[in-house]
């Protein structure tokens, strides 16, 4: 049985780039595999969060989830926190997991920067909650974007050195699955940098709720350079933001970027920022309508996520019960 686990953190302003390079993949992946989809609040908490703008940005991801496609019925939706055995699971690993396979994690470096002495116990040893994440589950298969590839790498690692100090095969090896040449999303007034809700310009991004016009006037006044659109793909080299929307486009009419170039090369951008705008307006501007009526309805928000956690809670306790036995925890 090939099972998925994904999470995505509740940081709230859902994107473009959160959309193309998570969500929507998510959306094909519940066709061929069972799915968990998780929205990792206990992961959002490794930084200071305000209380109630985290419990609203675990309701908006859910929401994201369910406008964009995401069946709850068919597939569990939940928040983390719901199921303890993330926790428990977590702490067996920490003791599994080496401190040179920790000090080895660049995203650890990239977020404490400067003042690493002051970061959280919790981001330094949350890829060791993530591996807990995935392995509770039995996942086989987790999506991830490049940046996370070393985090899939320590569960491996994890999962292999558990099985052989406890001489089982408990865990399997789980695979990453990095989907799509085009999913990594970057500013629309600098190509050369991601796509972040935290940019202080709005115009940076295009929001997940924006509606048409928000769309429309973003795009039209995304960063582009004085010559006509590349005719190849070599001519997209040194004009990021060129190749920043040629990539929006391909990622959003499913196509590859060579047909785009084909397609529109030689045009100026103010065409073809149009024809980018219509797409971006058909193909999000639904689900952001969908997010907003989700969103003005809580309770069926939080409902769909207490019976995703009932039915996450069904898999991963039998699972804890075994690692109890493993480890040799006495338990009633």
């Amino acid at each position: 049985m090939n099972r998925i686990f994904s999470g995505v953190q509740p940081t709230g302003n859902l994107h473009l780039g959160n959309y193309l390079g998570a969500i929507r993949n998510w959306v094909r992946l519940q066709k061929e595999f069972e799915c968990i989809f998780c929205v990792v609040d206990m992961h959002a908490i490794t930084v200071w969060q305000e209380p109630a703008a985290l419990t609203a940005s675990t309701r908006e991801v859910a929401a994201a989830m369910i406008a964009s496609g995401v069946d709850p019925k068919a597939n569990i939706i939940f928040n983390q926190s719901q199921v303890s055995a993330h926790a428990e699971l977590a702490w067996v690993f920490n003791c599994v997991a080496r401190l040179g396979w920790l000090n080895r994690m660049t995203q650890f470096k990239e977020k404490a920067g400067k003042n690493r002495e002051n970061a959280s116990v919790g981001l330094y040893a949350y890829p060791n909650l993530m591996a807990a994440d995935i392995l509770l589950y039995k996942a086989t298969h987790v999506p991830v974007g490049e940046d996370q590839k070393q985090h899939i790498e320590l569960a491996r690692d994890i999962a292999q050195k558990f099985n052989n100090d406890f001489k089982t095969e408990l865990f399997p090896v789980p695979e990453p699955l990095i989907l799509g040449a085009a999913t990594r999303v970057m500013s629309l007034r600098d190509g050369t940098k991601k796509m972040s809700k935290s940019d202080p310009s709005e115009y940076s991004r295009i929001a997940m709720t924006d509606g048409p016009d928000e769309i429309a006037k973003k795009i039209r006044k995304a960063k582009t350079d004085p010559e006509p659109l590349p005719t190849d793909r070599e001519g997209m080299t040194g004009r990021p933001e060129a190749a920043n929307l040629i990539g929006i486009y391909a990622a959003l009419s499913d196509s590859d970027v060579e047909d785009v170039v084909k397609k529109y090369g030689g045009e100026q951008f103010s065409t073809f920022k149009q024809h980018l705008a219509d797409l971006a307006v058909s193909s999000l501007g639904p689900i952001g309508e969908e997010m907003k009526r989700l969103m003005a309805d809580p309770g069926y928000v939080d409902s769909v996520l207490r019976d995703g956690a009932e039915r996450a809670r069904a898999i991963a306790e039998p699972i804890m019960r075994e690692v109890h036995d493993v480890v040799g925890f006495l338990r009633p």
